[in-house]
């Protein structure tokens, strides 16, 4: 049977995107929280800052620090060929909005008085330039993100959680080292495509979205999406019970579902409210 969404058919489009229904008994109609609209630039930048800031204490909280290894970056609405990172020395879980540095496109710092990491310039400049319409890329050394990458596969549509990632995830292959070399970053951002995420082989994951919210949101489903396909593997061989993959054509109507930005977004609100509560917003100094 064609998959369908008939419990949605009385939902405004906003509502719809995300799968919520908002009808209230007494005739009200329940919207659900959307990315906000801005009268400023600078108060877009920061909002933009606030939720970088927050994308690296939650990535903390994950786990998802190693030394001085991962960056997240944003693209500043202002200056649109410029983007802010993370300073290279300063632990994940420390990260403030004063600590965030901006960079221009030839990997100079502009605003900040800390140094960037290397391969996060190399890697970032080269997405940032290539997509346009991409704001924020994530890339960290997650447990079971490595642990997948060294397979040099792509993910198996086995749950309805690895669907956000139907025919939009890829693999870079090519593992160089340290990527010090923009001519490595630039074959990362060819291998990423058009897609939200990408396996890069023997070192770790990589996504990207039109808001941080939504990269980041991508980083922590594709962490736990390896994470489960790691323990299915395991267990078929184990057991000798073979994974079911979904078809095609239900993949494809369930990724419009949990896939889109608009969906991703939503999603991160939920560890935003989070980190704010365990840190009284800190991070947002």
């Amino acid at each position: 049977m064609s998959p369908s969404a008939t419990v949605l058919l009385k939902e405004d489009s906003t509502n719809v995107t995300t799968g919520a229904i908002g009808r209230a008994k007494d005739g009200r109609k329940l919207r659900i929280r959307t990315e906000p609209q801005f009268d400023t630039l600078l108060e877009e930048r920061v909002y933009r800052k606030q939720h970088l800031a927050a994308a690296f204490r939650i990535f903390a909280d994950k786990g998802f620090d190693e030394g001085v290894a991962g960056h997240i970056s944003v693209r500043d609405p202002i200056l649109t060929d410029h983007f802010w990172l993370n300073p290279l020395s300063t632990h994940f879980s420390l990260i403030k909005v004063s600590d965030l540095i901006l960079v221009n496109e030839d990997g100079e710092v502009v605003i900040g008085d800390e140094p960037i990491n290397g391969a996060a310039f190399a890697i970032h400049s080269e997405i940032h330039k290539a997509r346009p319409e991409v704001n924020a890329a994530c890339h960290a050394h997650s447990v079971h993100g490595k642990a997948f990458s060294a397979f040099g596969r792509e993910l198996d549509m086995i749950t309805q959680d690895a669907l956000r990632f139907y025919k939009s995830h890829s693999v870079y292959t090519e593992f160089g080292g340290v990527v010090l070399d923009r001519e490595e970053g630039k074959r990362i951002s060819r291998a990423l495509g058009n897609g939200k995420a990408a396996i890069l082989q023997n070192h770790g994951l990589l996504t990207v979205g039109k808001t941080v919210d939504e990269a980041a949101f991508w980083f922590i489903s594709l962490d736990k999406t390896c994470h489960a396909q790691l323990l299915v593997d395991a267990a078929e061989r184990g057991s000798g019970h073979k994974k079911k993959i979904i078809n095609d054509e239900e993949a494809e109507f369930t990724a419009k579902q949990v896939g889109g930005p608009e969906k991703g977004w939503l999603a991160f609100q939920s560890y935003y409210d989070e980190i704010v509560a365990k840190t009284n917003g800190a991070f947002l100094l």
